[in-house]
């Protein structure tokens, strides 16, 4: 259990314009690259704006995420995700515990992606994350919207993998081989408000890390979202308009034998009365793509495999968080 202990508010998440990113002048882009690079090297997050996707994009997907949760229980338990083999629907509240030791987390959800039928290869071979979507029937322009909106991201995640690439040093399109079965999971989160006082550690989401390569995360105004730096200080992440907070997962920290940071974060709710909403988007490559090692970057992870799937990775993690939990107890 990571006790709950105030954010510190003296250092800051950078911001980094994502402009350049889109010129026809390498040069260009790799000077956005380095801002990366040394954002990978801190906190392992930062936020990006001027990224492509429309602001009525953004806030449409806000919209709509809170006139799901706004639905009757019984009708959004009609879609319960434990309904489906890939996990797609909606999580009740409390359903998920991320900080080990501490009470279930403060949060309901909804959970989609790319919509793949029985017949395709990696539904037929049942790798996690790949399956079909189940969607509302009493609000049927969620699904338009969030399939607009999961499409645009997945072209976003492209990108920023693109550029991640070059912050490292490496082509540009060293990742391109792991994008046409590249997966986009897109949660939408509701946080009811939180009293100030922390009871048991309880909180919106409990601290940790994500598994895979990049988070894009949406927030609204209400924020929440904490973050721990290189040096062990947790900072706010507050909104910031028509910016997505980009973060990295275990995936690239093991790739870059720790150069690069997968940083814990967490989420508190404490403003009054006041709901927090948020649609994190996952975005992984091929779970048959190939990750390798990087050398000369760092010693951290030496000992581990130096090349596995994605797929192989995240049943890596999967086994030795378990195995790491039954040694706990």
């Amino acid at each position: 259990m990571l006790i709950y202990t105030p954010p510190s508010t003296a250092k800051s998440i950078p911001v980094i314009d994502l402009s350049d990113s889109f010129s026809d002048n390498l040069e260009k882009r790799k000077s956005v690259a380095w801002e990366i690079h040394k954002a990978c090297r801190t906190t392992g997050f930062f936020y990006i704006k001027n990224h492509g996707i429309a602001s009525e994009v953004l806030q449409k997907q806000l919209d709509i995420a809170k006139q799901f949760f706004d639905l009757p229980i019984e009708n959004k338990l009609e879609i319960d995700f434990k309904n489906s083999k890939c996990l797609r629907g909606y999580e009740p509240m409390a359903a998920q515990t991320l900080d080990e030791g501490s009470p279930p987390d403060l949060k309901e959800g909804f959970m989609s992606g790319k919509n793949l039928d029985s017949s395709h290869p990696y539904v037929q071979k049942g790798y996690p994350q790949h399956g079909q979507n189940q969607w509302p029937e009493d609000l049927p322009e969620m699904k338009t919207q969030t399939e607009t909106y999961i499409q645009q991201v997945l072209k976003l995640g492209k990108h920023l993998a693109g550029l991640l690439a070059l912050s490292l040093g490496l082509e540009e399109n060293y990742f391109e081989v792991g994008y046409d079965e590249a997966v986009i999971i897109t949660r939408m989160l509701h946080y009811p408000p939180q009293s100030e006082e922390i009871i048991n550690n309880q909180l919106g989401c409990g601290a940790h890390t994500d598994w895979g390569l990049l988070t894009l995360l949406l927030q609204d105004e209400v924020g929440g979202l904490e973050v721990r730096n290189s040096e062990g200080e947790w900072i706010r992440a507050p909104h910031i308009p028509d910016t997505f907070i980009v973060n990295l997962g275990d995936l690239v920290q093991f790739m870059t034998n720790g150069l690069y940071l997968s940083n814990m974060h967490r989420v508190f709710n404490s403003k009054a009365g006041v709901s927090r909403y948020s649609v994190p988007s996952f975005f992984d490559l091929d779970y048959e793509y190939k990750i390798k090692r990087l050398q000369n970057l760092s010693d951290e992870f030496k000992a581990e495999p130096k090349e596995m799937t994605v797929g192989e990775y995240l049943a890596y993690m999967y086994q030795k968080t378990y195995a790491a939990k039954k040694e706990a107890v």
